[in-house]
């Protein structure tokens, strides 16, 4: 998925302020979800709800205002109960490496206890939306 790097996104440097790639993972990772035919909203009507239990980072070069990110999500890695999804962050034109990083998430039930993932929804989250 592609980003746009605004004003409000940058620091008084002019570059993106390094937190911020946390908020694109975070979309980045719904869309994996959306591509895939899941919603954030369905989940937790079926009582699953991911809540991040660990985020890395490394930044690489700098993004800047009117930049546009294009970001890949994969599934590094999957169990019962959580998901390890990785993130490559580049610039879109140049494809240069801006971040790279990774958020393991645990599936709860919307109360703190962890839930194991349905089979459907492995399905769905092994996809390959290409291939419809």
């Amino acid at each position: 998925m592609d980003i746009r790097i605004y004003y409000e996104d940058t620091d008084c440097g002019g570059v993106v302020y390094y937190a911020n790639y946390l908020k694109y993972f975070e979309r980045a990772r719904t869309h994996y979800l959306e591509e895939r035919g899941l919603s954030v909203a369905g989940l937790m009507k079926e009582g699953r709800v991911f809540v991040v239990v660990r985020a890395e980072l490394d930044y690489r070069a700098p993004a800047r205002y009117g930049d546009t990110l294009h970001i890949e999500t994969v599934i590094a890695e999957m169990n019962p109960a959580s998901i390890t999804f990785a993130h490559t962050v580049r610039e879109r034109e140049s494809r240069r490496l801006v971040v790279e990083g990774s958020a393991r998430l645990a599936v709860t039930d919307g109360h703190g206890k962890v839930k194991r993932l349905d089979k459907a929804t492995v399905a769905a989250l092994q996809s390959d939306p290409t291939r419809s």
